[in-house]
């Protein structure tokens, strides 16, 4: 049955209301309003994929048939990863921490136990994996979890000692329990402590080897259900590990050594070893060190074993960083890490614990990395990680994200960065190589930027829902790196630490020019080229931007479109407060009484700058102390390649500067802006009342609904969050309320400038902090000589609308509803010589693409401009300026970030709330489309990371070191499934070793045992009841079991059972014909002998 869907009502009625009030404002009739294509059945709302590094990893596991690893977080979530491109992202309900992994080798399943006890067994044989089953206990808390290989029984070891048996198929409990006191028995007097380790004999599956965090190892036979030997230390265990031919295991513990043990011989260990410990001349024990908090013994077939272990260095290596130890024979290597170990796992070539384990890597868990070692090369080096997990290599301060990019521009942007690569890595494969690919059917090159909190800015490549990093860019490379006088300190008092921490991007990718912002209230233009130059003198600019103007009262209510008059012809030119230095640099001065004057926050180099391919610094632009009081950060940016420039505004007002020419075109107050039609009353005020600190505006650590703290600090600096941070161009006046009027947001485009404009000219349009838009136009010389001669002419021309709320985004539509993104010139090499330097004239000769229409249409209405706020969004006519469609977005909340995007039948707004919703809206029609209550606003992160772009995708930084990417477009999500990478494949498991002759015939190899027997129902009995809570998976086990195989799966899994069945018979047959051969030959011998002695005698023989 259809599913009624009120949402398509309630758009004819918005419809029917948004037509009547158009004819109402503007006058126009109805059907000269475009049809809108998008309808609500377009839209809908999922997360695609996660990028990055867990964040706060707790345990990892790895299927060493299958080859793919698995790693949990102390927030719940399982991140998977195969291939380089196959990755999974999976969330536990609870959020509970992540303690233990265990795979079921080569099944295509996963057993997870959690903090709040209880363990989940998840279904990997689907994209998009799922819990078939979970076991929560209620009386005992869960602290070790092992699963042996082959094998449906589960080992669980709790906090009081006790182990509880768990069949993985049913996830019930088995009536099989061993409880600590019948383990120990009179051994020990006090408590042994929580189970630290479980595991089975190599050699003989009835015998498992339990370790107790006080020093107490079992060895526990299952059968006759009693201990066979004890062994005791004084010393607490953090792991044991087995010799493949089960006769020793080894301990690691607290005081830095490792104990190696017969299983014989109780009484003390085989060898006692302390691997970093200075051993004593006159026989002592050596001193204490830190504790070994995991042991690996891993044996080869040629070679001297390895042990490999994490912790254990001496007390007096204070400040060095963490190790892990790889001892191999006598050699014994250290390998420091960038982070604290986690945890690690050696990688064999054998899943059979009872073989030559071969090992041939380690994967190292850090903290914020993940490191893999090749053991089989001399000098242990690492694998180059092919997964994007350097997203947090500094913390991220900005993100911007581009779909639907030129094709040329990632491998552009590939060829420059491949050339940054470090070198030393393992020339051997990436040995985590299991899944597959999606059938990806998004063809779109995608491109997301992120900057840094130490001033680097990275391209990655986002298609197909990847993502590779691509670039890396420097920026504090342009300047001197701060020496430690106290004046030095001074000029940079404007924020805390990070000094170079990007604020705001600005990028072109048709013409590839890109403009950053940073804290210190600098930019960098930077233009892109394949050639690497020197330049001996990096060109600076100076801006003096003082705003002396304080207190302000609202205009009256109703002021929807403002006085459209043009200010004064005095408003063009700059204020003496306003006034902009001239090109060169300007000396820094301190006056007589000490006041700081015309000093930047940063000090460019003077020395020549080496650029290598990629990004080149154009122009650096910077802000200068005025009359001792530091410069705002900058709140807002925008740049134009096809016009040559580049605006910035921030609290105080803005500048528009001409990087071809390298001058200052306009220096404005904001109130300057407005002329003599300003709306609002101000009081003047001195410059030293009611000074701000020049942080006020910048990446600020708010809380909602109270104000920002008195000094700025860096995206580093809180400790409560070491990398939220967030411009607060995107919400002044909701979060506090400012006593200035900010610049929020420009817009270029060619449209008309003033009420009743017969043709477009370029303009720059400017959204303010109070809600209002003006604009102002640009008279640009012609393209080629004449532009770099001639002076840019820029002058206000009036305010066009204003609305509730800090001014978010602006975009331009034609009369047909087709988006208008502002002009812009093709990319051309900037460093050609001789044939390609007359081509790069030609190109600069050209006139710049645009994409405005002909002047010539005759029509009431050419253009409109589409306007979103913090509140409200606004369609209005051009040149008559009227507004025709006006939606109230939110009352109780306010926008954080909104985008005009192009889908694929149609454009739309799309709004992210602080309440949590995302929305979209048509347009021009401004009818709702899609409200999903996503994600509450728990972390400012988000609200500082979040991007929407074209054909439906966004992105935001869920946390420190991950990106989340979701899309809004119903389209992607019905092909999402296909896309997904499948992280099961069918694969044969390895043939188990072979016994041998003497082996089989004498004993001495593995013994199996019957598991089933011995804890089944029949002989262990039933559990007890209230010790565990079964909860079966959301759709129950034959659904869920059924979904999880997939057809795709049935029919894999009995092509590889045919393959196995087909070559058994070939075997067959082939062994048969060999028996046949064998009798025939027999039988012919026989024949001859018999032949050959008929007619002799018994003594002639």
């Amino acid at each position: 049955m259809k599913k009624f869907n009120i949402r398509k009502v309630l758009d004819g009625l918005k419809e029917q209301a948004s037509s009547s009030v158009s004819s109402g404002q503007s006058g126009a009739p109805e059907n000269n309003l475009m049809h809108e294509t998008l309808q609500s059945e377009n839209f809908q709302l999922c997360k695609t994929v996660r990028h990055g590094f867990p964040y706060q990893p707790s345990s990892m596991a790895h299927d060493p048939v299958q080859k793919i690893l698995a790693i949990g977080t102390q927030s719940g979530a399982l991140r998977l990863f195969g291939r380089p491109g196959v990755e999974c992202y999976c969330q536990h309900e609870s959020g509970a921490a992540v303690i233990s992994l265990q795979f079921l080798i080569n099944e295509g399943a996963l057993v997870s136990a959690l903090a709040d006890d209880s363990v989940h067994l998840w279904n990997l044989r689907q994209r998009r994996p799922a819990i078939l089953h979970s076991l929560k206990f209620n009386r005992e808390r869960i602290t070790f979890v092992h699963l042996p290989f082959q094998s449906k029984w589960l080992y669980i070891g709790t906090e009081k000692g006790n182990i509880h048996i768990v069949n993985v198929e049913s996830f019930t409990l088995s009536g099989y329990v061993i409880m600590w006191n019948k383990a120990i028995e009179l051994s020990s007097k006090a408590h042994p402590g929580p189970v630290v380790h479980i595991s089975d004999n190599p050699m003989d599956e009835g015998k498992l080897i339990i370790g107790y965090e006080a020093g107490i190892v079992v060895l526990w036979d299952l059968k006759s259900k009693k201990a066979d030997y004890r062994y005791t230390y004084d010393e607490a265990i953090h792991s044991v590990a087995w010799h493949h031919e089960g006769k020793q295991f080894i301990c690691s513990h607290s005081d830095g050594t490792l104990t190696i043990w017969n299983i014989k011989g109780q009484g003390k260990p085989f060898q006692t070893i302390t691997p970093h410990g200075k051993q004593p001349k006159d026989g002592k024990k050596p001193e204490p060190c830190k504790p070994i908090l995991k042991v690996e013994y891993k044996t080869t077939r040629l070679g001297d074993p390895f042990m490999i272990l994490s912790g254990g260095l001496s007390y007096d290596t204070v400040g060095r960083r963490p190790c892990l130890t790889v001892m191999h024979g006598k050699s014994t290597a250290v390998l420091e890490m960038d982070y604290p170990i986690v945890d690690f796992l050696t990688l064999c070539e054998t899943p059979y614990s009872n073989d030559f384990q071969e090992p041939y890597a380690v994967v190292v868990l850090l903290e914020k990395d993940l490191v893999v070692i090749d053991l089989a090369q001399n000098g242990y080096p690492i694998f180059e990680n092919p997964y994007p997990l350097t997203i947090h290599e500094s913390p991220v301060t900005c993100c911007e994200y581009f779909a639907d990019c030129p094709v040329d521009l990632i491998p552009a942007l590939y060829s420059v960065g491949s050339r940054q690569k470090r070198q030393g890595y393992s020339k051997k494969e990436w040995p985590i190589s299991g899944g597959n690919w999606g059938l990806g059917t998004q063809s779109y090159p995608e491109i997301i930027i992120t900057g840094h909190a130490d001033g680097t800015v990275k391209f990655w490549d986002a298609s197909a829902i990847m993502l590779q990093v691509l670039y890396k860019l420097k920026t504090a490379k342009v300047f001197e790196k701060s020496r430690n006088n106290k004046e030095d300190k001074q000029n940079t008092e404007i924020v805390d630490e990070d000094p170079f921490a990007i604020q705001i991007m600005a990028w072109c990718p048709e013409s590839r020019m890109l403009c950053v912002a940073g804290v210190s209230a600098n930019l960098i233009i930077y233009r892109f080229s394949k050639q690497e130059i020197t330049t001996e003198v990096v060109q600076l600019l100076e801006v003096r931007l003082q705003y002396e103007v304080n207190d302000m009262e609202s205009p009256p209510e109703g002021g929807g479109g403002g006085d459209r008059d043009l200010p004064t012809p005095g408003a063009a030119s700059p204020s003496p407060q306003t006034t902009g230095p001239p090109t060169h640099p300007s000396t820094s001065s301190n006056s007589s009484d000490g006041v700081r004057d015309n000093v930047p926050c940063l000090k460019v180099r003077s020395t020549p700058l080496k650029q290598s391919s990629g990004y080149q610094v154009e122009l650096v632009v910077q802000l200068v102390w005025v009359s001792g009081e530091p410069p705002q950060q900058i709140t807002s940016l925008a740049l134009n390649s096809s016009y040559g420039l580049i605006v910035f505004g921030n609290s105080n007002g803005l500048a528009v500067v001409d990087y071809l020419q390298r001058t200052v075109l306009l220096n404005l107050g904001t109130v300057e802006l407005y002329g003599s039609n300003d709306p609002y009353q101000r009081q003047a005020r001195s410059p030293r009342k009611a000074r701000q600190p020049a942080g006020g505006n910048g990446l600020c650590d708010i809380n909602e609904g109270s104000a920002s703290e008195d000094r700025c600090k860096s995206p580093t600096s809180d400790p409560r969050d070491s990398s939220f941070s967030r411009s607060r161009s995107s919400s002044v006046t909701s979060i506090d309320k400012e006593a200035r009027e900010a610049i929020t947001s420009f817009h270029f485009c060619e449209t008309f400038a003033r009420k009743g404009d017969s043709a477009i000219t370029p303009c720059l349009y400017v959204g303010t902090s109070l809600g209002t838009v003006l604009a102002v136009a640009l008279n640009l010389p012609p393209a080629g000589e004449q532009r770099l001669l001639q002076p840019v002419i820029v002058l206000p021309s009036g305010t066009l609308a204003r609305l509730k709320g800090s001014i978010l985004r602006m975009a331009f539509l034609d009369n047909t509803g087709t988006f208008l993104p502002p002009a812009f010139e093709t990319w051309y090499e900037p460093n050609a010589a001789g044939a390609d330097s007359e081509e790069r004239d030609k190109a600069r000769k050209r006139r710049p693409v645009s994409v405005s229409p002909s002047t010539s249409q005759e029509l009431q209405e050419s253009q409109y401009a589409v306007v979103c706020s913090e509140k409200q969004a606004k369609v209005i006519a051009l040149p008559s300026q009227n507004c025709i469609f006006k939606h109230s977005i939110t009352e109780t909340s306010f926008v954080l970030r909104a985008d005009v995007v192009q889908m694929n039948i149609g454009n739309c707004v799309a709004c992210f709330c602080a309440n949590g919703h995302i929305m979209t809206l048509s347009l021009p029609g401004l009818r709702p489309l899609l409200d999903v209550n996503y994600l509450p606003l728990t972390d400012m992160r988000i609200a500082r990371t979040f991007c929407f772009t074209n054909l439906g995708q966004a992105m935001y930084l869920t946390s420190p070191t991950e990106i989340q990417r979701i899309t809004y477009s119903q389209e992607t999500c019905e092909n999402l499934q296909e896309m997904l990478g499948e992280l099961f494949t069918p694969v044969e498991t390895p043939e188990a070793p072979n016994r041998g002759f003497f082996k089989g015939l004498f004993g001495g190899g593995a013994t199996s045992l019957d598991r089933e027997e011995l804890f089944g129902e029949t002989q262990a009995g039933k559990a007890s009841r209230g010790l565990a809570q079964h909860i079966p998976g959301p759709q129950g086990l034959e659904g869920m079991k059924g979904a999880a195989s997939g057809v795709v799966a049935d029919l894999a899994r009995a092509r590889i059972a045919l393959d196995e069945r087909g070559q058994k018979l070939g075997e067959l047959d082939e062994r048969t014909a060999a028996m046949l051969a064998s009798a025939d030959s027999f039988g012919k011998h026989a024949h001859d002998m018999m032949l050959k002695c008929k007619d002799k005698k018994w003594y002639q023989f």
